[in-house]
C-alpha cells in the first residue's frame, strides 16, 4: 500500500505538471488568437433609405471598397469592420445613429453624412464622445469651424466653394443675368440662397427677381412656377436636393417654362434626378459636382474598375470618391496612431493624403484645402461633363440660349 501510494503521488504530480504545461500552451495560443483577430470598427453614416438613398448607398459602397482593400493589403495590425448606420437624411434619425456609434467602444472613428442638417445634429454627439468625424458629403459652411475642430474634418468643399464656380460659369460663360431662386427651408437651402445671392452681387448687371422657399417633401410647385413664368427670368437657381429639384423641373416644363434654364449644385446631381424629372424635362439642366471627373482623377480608372469588379449595383455617384478618400484618410491615421481616439484625432487633422481627389490636407478648422469642381449638364438622359458635351461644342443649345 505504501509503494502504491508513492506511485500514485508521483503519477498525480506528473499529471499536474503536464496540465500546467498544456495550460500555458493554451493560454499562449488564446492570446495570440485574440491579437490576430482584434477588430477596430469604423462607422459609416449616410442616407441608406429614403429619397436620397442613392447618394448614401453609392458613397457607402465606395467606403466599403476602401476598407476591404485596406484589410486585403495585410498592412494593418488588426481587422477593420464597417458599421453601416442609416441617417435617412433626417436629423433625428442621424442623432440616434450617432448615439449608437458612440455607445460602441470598438468604434474608433466615423465617416458621415450627405445632408448638412443631419451633420449639425450629430456633431455635438461625436464631439462629446471625442470620436473623430470625417464628413464625406455635407457641405454646410459652418460644419467645419473652430468650435468643432479638431474632432470634425471634411474632405468635401463647402457650399460657397461649389456655388462660386457655378455662378461664374452661368453669368460669364452663359450670359444669364436675371434670376429666380427657389430653395428649401433647411439650413442647406438657406445657405445656398445666401451663397447664390452673394455670388450674383459680385457681377454688374445681375438681378435677383424673386426668392421662394419650399418645404422638404413638398410636391406641388405650380403656384411658385406660375409666378416665375410672368417674371421672364433668364434662369432658375435651385438650392435644394434631388426629389424636390426634379419635381420643380418637371412641373416647370408642364407650365411652359421648358425654355428657362435651371441650375444647381451637387444636391441635384444624381441619376435619380433625371429619372424623377424625366429625361426630356431634365435635358439641359446644369449642376456642379465637387472634384474632377473620374476620368481625370489620379487612380480614377483603377477605382472605377475595382468598384465594378466588387459587384456593386448602385453607381458611386458624385460623392463616392469623397467617401473613398475619407475612408483611406482614417486608415492611414490608424496605421500611424492606432485606435486610441485622441491620437487618431491628431493624426487625421495632420493628414496629407494623396488619393483620388489629389492631395488632401485640412486647414486650421478642419476644412479641406483640396478644392475642385466639374460643371455637368444633362444630355440624352445622362449627366455629362460640360467640356465633353454637345452643348459645349455648339451642337445643341441650352434652354433660353440666344
Amino acid at each position: 500500500m505504501k509503494r502504491l501510494s508513492k506511485l500514485t503521488i508521483k503519477l498525480l504530480a506528473l499529471m499536474m505538471v503536464l496540465s500546467l504545461v498544456a495550460g500555458c500552451g493554451t493560454q499562449g495560443t488564446t492570446s495570440e488568437s485574440k491579437s490576430e483577430s482584434k477588430t477596430v470598427k469604423i462607422a459609416f453614416l449616410g442616407p441608406l433609405t429614403g429619397s436620397n438613398a442613392m447618394q448614401g448607398v453609392g458613397a457607402r459602397n465606395a467606403f466599403q471598397l476602401a476598407i476591404k482593400q485596406a484589410n486585403d493589403s495585410g498592412k494593418l495590425a488588426y481587422k477593420l469592420e464597417v458599421v453601416d448606420l442609416d441617417d435617412a437624411s433626417n436629423p433625428g434619425t442621424g442623432a440616434s445613429a450617432a448615439q449608437k456609434a458612440v455607445a460602441d467602444p470598438a468604434i474608433a472613428a466615423a465617416v458621415g453624412h450627405w445632408n448638412s442638417p443631419v451633420a449639425e445634429a450629430t456633431i455635438p454627439i461625436f464631439k462629446s464622445a471625442e470620436i473623430p468625424l470625417v464628413i464625406w458629403g455635407a457641405i454646410g459652411p459652418k460644419l467645419t469651424s473652430a468650435d468643432n475642430y479638431p474632432y470634425v474634418t471634411r474632405v468635401a468643399p463647402t457650399q460657397v466653394q461649389e456655388n462660386s464656380p457655378l455662378a461664374a460659369f452661368a453669368i460669364n460663360d452663359l450670359g444669364r443675368k436675371k434670376w429666380a431662386i427657389i430653395s428649401d427651408t433647411s439650413t442647406y437651402g438657406k445657405s445656398n440662397t445666401d451663397a447664390w445671392k452673394n455670388e450674383l452681387a459680385k457681377s454688374a448687371g445681375t438681378e435677383v427677381v424673386s426668392v421662394d422657399e419650399i418645404q422638404v417633401g413638398q410636391i406641388d410647385f405650380r403656384p411658385i412656377l406660375s409666378k416665375i413664368k410672368t417674371e421672364n427670368v433668364d434662369a432658375i437657381y435651385f438650392g435644394g436636393v434631388v426629389m424636390e429639384g426634379a419635381m420643380v423641373r418637371r412641373q416647370a416644363n408642364e407650365l411652359g417654362l421648358n425654355n428657362t434654364l435651371l441650375v444647381g449644385i451637387s444636391g441635384i446631381l444624381d441619376d435619380k434626378y433625371i429619372e424623377t424629372a424625366g429625361s426630356e424635362a431634365a435635358e439641359g439642366v446644369i449642376a456642379t459636382k465637387p472634384g474632377k471627373d473620374i476620368s481625370e482623377m489620379t487612380g480614377g480608372k483603377a477605382f472605377d474598375d475595382a468598384y465594378t469588379q466588387a459587384g456593386y449595383k448602385e453607381p458611386y455617384g458624385a460623392y463616392g470618391p469623397y467617401a473613398y478618400d475619407a475612408a483611406n484618410i482614417v486608415v492611414e491615421a490608424l496605421k500611424q496612431a492606432g485606435p486610441d481616439k485622441k491620437a487618431l484625432v491628431d493624426a487625421i487633422t495632420k493628414a496629407k493624403h494623396d488619393g483620388l481627389l489629389g492631395t488632401t490636407t485640412f486647414n486650421e478648422v478642419g476644412q479641406t484645402t483640396n478644392i475642385a469642381s466639374t460643371i455637368s449638364v444633362v444630355q440624352d438622359g445622362k449627366w455629362v461633363a460640360w467640356d465633353a458635351s454637345k452643348y459645349k461644342s455648339g451642337e445643341r443649345k441650352l434652354p433660353g440660349a440666344k
